[in-house]
């Protein structure tokens, strides 16, 4: 696991290595144990990559950048292969080829000189990796199937520059960014800014499964989709029963392959389906003890380690258990806030970087539960498509329009609790009588049309969430497949890699697998939801090894109370963002607006905590860069 830097340009006065270097010390977290930097002069470019190392396979040797024998390519990488040892094994036996390392970077440098750009559809892992190309004059730089590692990039006519993390390219730059309007609009629904945006112009994320191709000669930047150029197995017709055993192994082989390791890994264990079952079979495939970490809450209706512990027992781990108090969740939401380098406002991220600082104290390795449920149809948001249809049957467009008008001025809640009340507030809020109902639960801040009373005019772009989902939405596997390049790319995956890494901890998710998503997208989807059912596949895999409907019991996900937060700690810096003079400087949001929302979160006449949180991450981040 590691960060990756580049930059190239046509411009004489840059002193490439020294760039680099400032942009590999921005990122030190992600790989404290090395750094290594390579450049060259070619026709008047200058070309350069870079990266930070966290050693995790091969750490006597492994160090980059990595070059073929004949010098003719070059590799940074930010990653794991899972299955590089088969690979390796492959290209031995094909082309005799005499390995120097035992590393997982250098099967990928001899895997591309064999067969190219489609050796990339070959890694099973996460990645993102820039590797040059002399006699082709060229560089590719590519992201994983899933988008678990990040990858920026900006270009104009003189310079191409790329990294893990924003915070290098404002290192790197030398002109003043400009917040994105598409990406405002997109934050403050989706709380999260997905690839291809980011925060500011001109920067942009490479999109998951995709590899940037450069030419030298012209500095010409192409993006391509890595093509899968293996053939899936053919699941159509699999009976239920037979595709649980084949379920159970698939995933049993993924968590094995995730287990591959020089160094001590354990597991984060929050006690729901996903995280109790990679616990679980971590301790079946080890031979010792494993390392197991949770954390808890003050507020008892946020915490669960009731059903962490209860595992934890089950399978004989060294638990390892830490209670989030206001005071320890205040002296670290600043560092964790203002890491995402973009506004970011996924609450959850507080709890995850606590549970990494715990775990980085025994482990330099976590497996997680990451995936499971886009993976098996998990979330109550995936009902959305068969209450919309039953709503919209018996309720009028015009009579839901009272609905609405009655549930938001009676159905309140002046408490952060995630409960009844929050979620018939949430439903109605999504119904949809032009089958944009999807678009509507995923945004969790703030919907399309509250948009017109947030934000400035000139800030506003319509539809921009509806142009970025180039397809119909209206089965289990289109949600799916949203959740798959949207939520989970910009929000899920980028929430567990910057909270992890800023404590250079490496986690690695089991269920995000392509041969298991694959598997799962070739079955009927009441395999995996039926009625109110939901994940059937993969707790009827598991069942066996759990207390009876255990894996049936209601799980919270990773909440954190930041409602009740944001009216006690955060409240002074919160008031501090709806200031007069401060908001009309801004000029960006409608203050009359803001005011409006933030004092009745804060008086308890109206929970706003999802809008009012979204906001705080956002001035949070305004502040620390403007």
């Amino acid at each position: 696991m590691c960060g990756i830097n580049g930059l190239i340009t046509n411009k004489s006065n840059i002193n490439i290595n020294e760039a680099l270097n400032k942009m590999n010390d921005k990122i030190i977290h992600r790989g404290p144990d090395s750094q290594g930097v390579f450049s060259y002069n070619k026709n008047g470019i200058n070309i350069g990559i870079g990266m930070r190392r966290l050693s995790i396979i091969d750490i006597e040797s492994g160090d980059q950048p990595i070059f073929s024998d004949n010098q003719n390519l070059i590799l940074v990488f930010n990653g794991e292969i899972y299955n590089y040892l088969e690979l390796k094994k492959q290209l031995i036996e094909e082309f005799d080829i005499n390995f120097k390392t035992s590393s997982d970077t250098e099967v990928i440098i001899h895997l591309y000189d064999k067969y190219g750009v489609k050796s990339f559809s070959m890694l099973d892992g996460m990645f993102a990796f820039s590797l040059v190309d002399k006699k082709k004059n060229k560089i590719f730089i590519a992201r994983d199937f899933f988008g678990e590692k990040p990858l920026y990039y900006i270009k104009d006519d003189s310079t191409i520059i790329w990294a893990s993390e924003l915070k290098s390219i404002r290192k790197a730059i030398k002109k003043d960014l400009v917040i994105s309007k598409r990406a405002l609009s997109l934050y403050f629904q989706l709380t999260y800014i997905p690839a291809p945006y980011s925060i500011f112009e001109d920067v942009f994320k490479l999109e998951p499964n995709k590899f940037i191709e450069i030419d030298l000669d012209s500095l010409n930047l192409k993006i391509n989709p890595i093509e899968d150029y293996n053939k899936d197995k053919n699941y159509s017709g699999i009976s239920f029963n037979d595709a649980k055993k084949v379920n159970h192994d698939l995933v049993m082989k993924s968590i094995e392959s995730r287990s591959i390791s020089d160094v001590p890994l354990g597991t984060f264990l929050s006690g729901g389906v996903d995280s109790s079952i990679v616990s679980l079979g971590l301790s079946k495939l080890s031979n010792v003890k494993i390392d197991t970490f949770s954390m808890g809450f003050e507020k008892k209706t946020f915490d669960e380690t009731n059903k962490s512990k209860l595992v934890a027992k089950l399978i004989g781990s060294n638990h390892h258990e830490f209670i989030v108090t206001n005071k320890s969740m205040a002296s670290d939401s600043n560092d964790v806030i203002l890491n995402y380098d973009e506004p970011f406002a996924d609450s959850s991220a507080l709890p995850t970087y606590m549970v990494s600082k715990l775990a980085s104290n025994n482990v330099k390795v976590a497996l997680t539960g990451d995936g499971g449920d886009e993976v098996y149809g998990g979330y109550n948001k995936y009902y959305i498509g068969m209450l919309n249809s039953k709503y919209t049957k018996y309720i009028s467009n015009k009579s839901h329009s009272k609905v609405l008008k009655f549930s938001n001025n009676f159905i309140k809640s002046s408490n952060d609790d995630r409960g009844v009340k929050h979620k018939i507030k949430k439903l109605l809020n999504s119904i949809s009588y032009q089958n944009d109902y999807y678009l509507n639960i995923i945004s969790l801040g703030f919907k399309k049309n509250d948009l017109t009373s947030l934000l400035k005019e000139e800030y506003i772009v319509n539809d921009v969430l509806n142009q970025l989902i180039q397809f119909p939405v209206k089965s289990l596997s289109d949600f799916r497949e949203v959740d798959r390049k949207i939520s989970l790319e910009g929000d899920m995956l980028v929430k567990v890699d910057r909270a992890s890494m800023l404590n250079s901890l490496e986690c690695r998710a089991p269920f995000l697998n392509k041969e298991i998503w694959n598997f799962t997208n070739n079955l009927p989807d009441k395999f995996l939801l039926n009625g109110f059912d939901k994940k059937i596949l993969l707790k009827e895999s598991f069942k066996q090894y759990f207390p009876k409907q255990f894996l049936d019991k209601s799980k919270k996900g990773f909440s954190v109370p930041v409602g009740d937060w944001l009216r006690d700690i955060f409240k002074d810096e919160l008031l501090s963002f709806t200031e007069s003079e401060f908001l009309i400087k801004q000029g960006i949001f409608k203050f009359e607006y803001i005011r409006l929302l933030v004092d009745n979160h804060i008086s308890g006449k109206e929970d706003n905590t999802f809008k009012v949180w979204t906001f705080y991450c956002f001035q949070k981040w305004y502040k620390n860069i403007f």
